[in-house]
Formats: C-alpha cells, structure tokens, sequence
C-alpha cells in the first residue's frame, strides 16, 4: 500500500489508465477477430458484398489500431505489425479479383 499522498495519487492514476489500456487493447483484438472472420467467409464464398464487409472491418481495425498508437495504448512499431497481418489477410482476395 502506498504510504504518502501523492503515491497514493498515483497508484490511483496507474489503475484508472491500466484500465483504459485494457480496454482499448480489447478492443482492438475483438475487431481484429471480426475481421479475420470477415476475411474467412468471403474466401469461402467471395461474393463482392462479403468483400466490402471484410474491407469494412479492415477500416475499423486500422482505426482503433491508429487511435491506440496515438494514445500511448500500443507502441508504434506493434500497431504496425497488428495492421500489417491484417493487411496480408487481405492480400489473396484482392488478387483473385483483378
């Protein structure tokens, strides 16, 4: 247990912002496994709407993996990686298309 004050105080900050990380950082894997889904179902069955579904939840990902990074949440080299896997997902459907 904290014994002055301030180190109180900041125990206090630490957990308000660890719960914060960690929400953030939940977040981002829940829209990352609704994208690997999305991505899973249209390589089963590509039609263009699961196309623009999987491309709908590349958008949200890369947003909540941006707004991460910004805030301290995830390091930058880590978001990289995190969008660089989605983005390799993505990949073998895009050249089927063309």
């Amino acid at each position: 247990m904290a014994n002055t004050k301030s180190a109180l105080k900041r125990a206090e900050i630490a957990e308000r912002n660890r719960l914060r990380n960690k929400a953030y950082k939940s977040a981002v894997k829940t829209l990352m496994k609704k994208y690997f889904n999305a991505v899973a179902a249209c390589t089963a069955n590509p039609t263009p709407e699961l196309k623009q579904e999987a491309q709908a939840r590349l958008s949200e990902a890369y947003g909540k993996i941006d707004k991460a990074i910004k805030r301290g949440v995830l390091h930058p080299n880590n978001g990289a990686r995190k969008k660089s896997r989605l983005a390799h997902r993505l990949k073998p459907l895009t050249q089927t298309a063309e």
